[in-house]
């Protein structure tokens, strides 16, 4: 029965598909008959042609960044009461972000808009417009940022956009006036004009497109007059030449939406981006201070606030071979100028003051690895670190634009500002007087060979021509700054530690604190005996696992004090012990509690020289009650989500900048961080 209910069935199958068979091929000669016998019939029956979906469809919205080169001429004229003029130019990196929708017509046309917000680099000179001087006043014009609302109208081929651009353009200016009597005189302006421009994209994976556009903007005339009487007016261009990653965003109900989509997801695994976002808001009441100097903190009650926004742009080149680019919009303030105190309250607070958002290239760099073949290790995905397997056994070489932290001063606990403790002195070494522009960055080469109870890492870096400079000595080799560690890892009542031993030299065109005071006649100016010397320090750097949840942690750096410092701080040093707790016991094992102490000193060479009334990068009352400089900070971070902390920290600062005579110093901090 089996059989023969098989046999009928294979004989229902084979009937319908000769049925269906037939159907078409009725159809097929019915309309062969109509298109060959009735010419006139065909003729009035259109055939469809059929849709093909593009290769890549532009249609949605999008958002993305872009980084470049901007140059911009401007014609100024200053009358106060003669006239005076000049044609400057001026030019350097740019950076900044841009959103927009197309629609991708059946033809291949597309249309568009889009507005975009591009910012400076962080160094003044990219953003000085002009700068006038008259008969009883001196102009300085500064571009703060430049904007733009366009319409775009591209073809499609391909994976490949070709597009023309033209709209409404901005930009943003401030103007300050230092007339011969009286406060500085500030001015700001926002001035209209127009941009056109072309491009050139190509999508790379499904959501994700690079860029390469040209746009020049041309803005309205500027007149200002100041309260003093000094009339200034300008013209302004501005040309970009700049590279853009862009992102689709897929709304609910558009045909590329998928539900739980990420849209931080590379689509691919040559490549990842992370980001991070950390606004930090810091503040104290009034303090006792019987005198204030030129770096000091000041004694009224004040509050500033920093602002900062990365990307992290990790691909891999080929076996081995990755590089790593991180574009930084930085913006605000430190506590008095970060000036004030050695162990500065905030780690984001750099040496410079940002008003509006300014672009830095803050890492770009090649990493090459070489597997010694044994035991591998899953390497997590991070800002600075791709996912992947590897050798335990390997050897790592760098090379590029980055931190010396990136690779020297690892620990679990005490490490990064913008998740963890925020004082200089607590989440680095504080007498490690690490190469670095006034950013903290610098360019470098290291090799780090790892094995699996050590590892020895060794380096190169430049420095900076002079001292707290963003200029760097070009005498590669002959100046700069070396630095090896040894990182050993163990086992302490089964629980995992690590000791990391460093040692660093510097040679560097600096100036001595004892022959500056030794001769009378330089009135403290250090920068009159600078020539090339040495400086050298060591740092000791432990982290121990009490249990999951719990982690102590300690430094101790020493630097010979001898010559001024050149990157980092006034600390000769420092000692600095803690602990890090994560909330687990508490029913919240994302959160995470801090509390840590921080004792700084100075040579002897380095405090009689301030005590006489010398400056140094971030200290300087103009006399000096020598004490060591204390510092107590604790935090709570409560973790919003998985991505989104926001922190309460608070720091009680003992003798700042080695003085008796004035704090004790109270500070209190609130952050908001996010990254992805």
């Amino acid at each position: 029965m089996g059989s023969d209910h098989t046999g009928r069935a294979g004989n229902i199958r084979t009937v319908n598909r000769n049925h269906r068979s037939l159907e078409h091929a009725l159809a097929g000669a019915a309309i062969s008959a109509l298109a060959l016998g009735s010419p006139a019939l065909a003729a009035d029956m259109p055939l469809k042609a059929p849709y093909l979906r593009p290769a890549f469809d532009w249609s949605g919205f999008y958002v993305g960044g872009h980084t470049g080169y901007g140059r911009g001429s401007s014609n100024a004229v200053l009358s106060d009461p003669v006239a005076v003029s000049t044609n400057s130019v001026f030019s350097g990196p740019i950076g900044g972000v841009q959103a927009g929708y197309n629609a991708h017509l059946p033809s291949g046309v597309v249309l568009g808009v889009e507005a975009d917000l591009t910012f400076p680099n962080y160094i003044a000179s990219n953003s000085i417009v002009s700068t006038l001087t008259g008969a009883r006043s001196e102009v300085v014009e500064k571009l703060d940022y430049a904007g733009t609302v366009r319409g775009r109208l591209g073809f499609a081929s391909g994976h490949w956009l070709l597009y023309a651009t033209g709209g409404f353009a901005f930009a943003g200016e401030r103007f300050t006036n230092t007339p011969d009597v009286g406060p500085d005189q500030k001015h700001i302006n926002v001035r209209p004009g127009w941009a056109a421009g072309a491009g050139v994209e190509y999508a790379f994976a499904p959501h994700w497109s690079v860029r390469l556009e040209y746009l020049y903007s041309q803005f309205d005339r500027a007149d200002v007059r100041f309260p003093s009487g000094a009339e200034h007016s300008s013209t302004l261009d501005f040309q970009q030449v700049r590279i853009g990653l862009n992102r689709k965003v897929d709304w609910p109900g558009s045909k590329t939406w998928t539900p739980n989509t990420d849209l931080t997801d590379p689509e691919s695994d040559r490549w990842e981006i992370h980001g991070q976002t950390t606004y930090l808001g810091q503040g104290y009441p009034a303090f006792r201070a019987p005198y204030t100097g030129t770096n000091s903190l000041t004694p009224a009650r004040q509050a500033q606030a920093t602002w900062s926004n990365s990307l992290y742009l990790n691909a891999r080149l080929w076996e081995g071979g990755e590089v790593y680019y991180n574009p930084e919009l930085l913006q605000g303030f430190g506590l008095s100028d970060t000036v004030g105190v050695a162990g500065f309250p905030s780690g984001e607070a750099q040496k410079s003051n940002f008003p509006y958002p300014h672009y830095n290239t803050s890492r770009l760099y090649v990493r090459q690895t070489f597997g010694f073949g044994g035991e591998q290790e899953e390497l997590a995905s991070g800002q600075q670190q791709l996912a992947g397997k590897v050798d335990v056994n390997r050897l790592t070489l760098q090379a590029g634009k980055f931190s010396v932290g990136d690779v020297f001063d690892g620990n679990s606990y005490a490490k990064d500002t913008r998740r963890d403790f925020m004082n200089w002195s607590i989440w680095a070494p504080g007498a490690f007087d690490y190469a670095a522009d006034r950013l903290g960055l610098t360019y470098g080469v290291t090799a780090e060979l790892n094995q699996k109870q050590w590892a020895l890492r060794g380096g190169y870096f430049m420095i900076g021509a002079v001292s707290n400079s963003n200029n760097f000595d070009t005498q590669v080799f002959r100046r700069g700054q070396y630095v090896a560690e040894l990182e050993t890892r163990y086992q302490l009542f089964s629980r995992p530690g690590k000791l990391r031993t460093i040692g660093w030299v510097s040679s560097a065109n600096s100036g001595s604190y004892r022959d500056t005071l030794n001769d009378p006649a330089l009135n403290l100016d250090i920068s009159l005996t600078r020539t090339g010397r040495l400086k050298y320090g060591y740092v000791f750097n432990v982290e121990q696992s009490v249990t999951d949840d719990i982690g102590l942690f300690g430094r101790w750096s020493w630097n010979n004090g001898k010559t001024e410092i050149m990157s980092f701080t006034d600390i000769d040093a420092s000692l600095s012990l803690g602990t890090s707790i994560r909330g687990t016991a508490w029913g919240r094992p994302d959160d995470t509690i801090g509390i840590a102490g921080a004792i700084n000193a100075l040579s002897r060479d380095h405090r009689d020289f301030i005590a006489a009334g010398g400056l140094g990068p971030l200290i300087g009352d103009g006399q000096l009650n020598y004490r060591k400089e204390r510092i107590l900070e604790t935090y709570y971070a409560y973790a919003l989500t998985k991505q989104i902390t926001l922190t309460a920290d608070y720091q009680f600062v003992t003798n700042p900048a080695y003085n008796a005579d004035r704090g004790p110093v109270h500070v209190f901090s609130g952050r908001l961080h996010g990254e992805f």
